[in-house]
């Protein structure tokens, strides 16, 4: 298979994974070639995400590597074994690469905790609230650039309402619902948006109130995906120069410790839908 110029974050995490396993059974690359009949340097590629790897060689490696996790082996088998292009690959080339890797997160987990206290999460937006955010960006961005992250943005909303729909869990801080984005017209359909969402089985939106006091994070925007298994987590934060994405161990413990804490903080879905309904009003 021909090298990739430019892997995504999910073909980098496998490539990723493979090296802790390889790291973990203490072998060189050298031994790794040998039993797949390649040359060191193709070992190298497959451990940074360039060169793709077929399941039968992935399981070899695991096998010889003494890795005996066959949930985690599985899901490792299946990621190299899904060639399909995503329906975010059509932004590829007009998008940074970073925000088509998001799409993908999601499109791929079982479940999605978002913690945001500045606007309200990014699944749960209205086009109208979600230009609005874009517009605002530095540097500013060109409308098409603006109606490109707005038409993705909308798009990636496809996993709440697909066959097969992830389960999300959205906290909201209070200061996020009291930041008049777009005006009162566009916030008084992103709270009427918001409450229509957390009506549905697969979605949980929490409000946590100011006087829930000091928060952990700085207010940071955290999304944190679940795989298949645990150690195939991710976690993405986003920055101002794009997201970042981290999965250690440790990395994975605090940031669910993080939403734990927001998830106490918070009020209940049924209090947190009479919560908006109420700031609306006030509007």
């Amino acid at each position: 298979m021909p090298p990739r110029a430019t892997p995504t974050e999910r073909q980098k995490r496998l490539g990723a994974e493979l090296r802790k396993m390889r790291l973990a059974a203490e072998v060189t690359t050298e031994y790794a070639a040998g039993l797949l009949g390649l040359d060191r340097t193709k070992i190298s590629n497959i451990e940074a995400g360039v060169r793709a790897i077929t399941p039968d060689r992935l399981r070899t490696l695991a096998c010889n590597y003494d890795c005996r996790d066959e949930r985690y082996v599985d899901a490792l088998a299946a990621m190299a074994g899904d060639r399909t292009r995503g329906w975010w690959d059509v932004y590829r080339g007009q998008l940074p690469a970073g925000l088509l890797d998001i799409a993908e997160l999601e499109w791929h987990a079982k479940k999605v905790r978002a913690g945001v206290a500045m606007h309200v999460p990014g699944l749960l937006q209205t086009d109208a609230y979600a230009r609005t955010l874009f517009a605002a960006a530095l540097p500013p961005l060109s409308p098409m650039e603006v109606e490109l992250r707005v038409a993705l943005r909308m798009q990636r909303q496809q996993v709440l309402h697909r066959e097969d729909p992830i389960t999300y869990v959205g906290y909201v801080h209070e200061a996020a619902l009291r930041v008049e984005f777009g005006g009162l017209k566009v916030m008084r359909a992103q709270f009427e948006y918001l409450c229509d969402l957390s009506e549905q089985e697969n979605i949980d939106v929490r409000v946590i109130p100011f006087n829930a006091g000091a928060f952990p994070g700085a207010g940071q925007a955290v999304i944190y995906a679940e795989a298949p298994v645990p150690q195939l987590d991710t976690v993405e934060l986003d920055s101002a120069h794009g997201p970042e994405f981290l999965h250690g161990q440790s990395q994975l413990d605090k940031y669910r410790s993080h939403l734990n804490w927001m998830e106490t903080a918070s009020l209940s879905s049924a209090d947190s839908r009479d919560f908006i309904r109420r700031i609306a009003t006030d509007l």
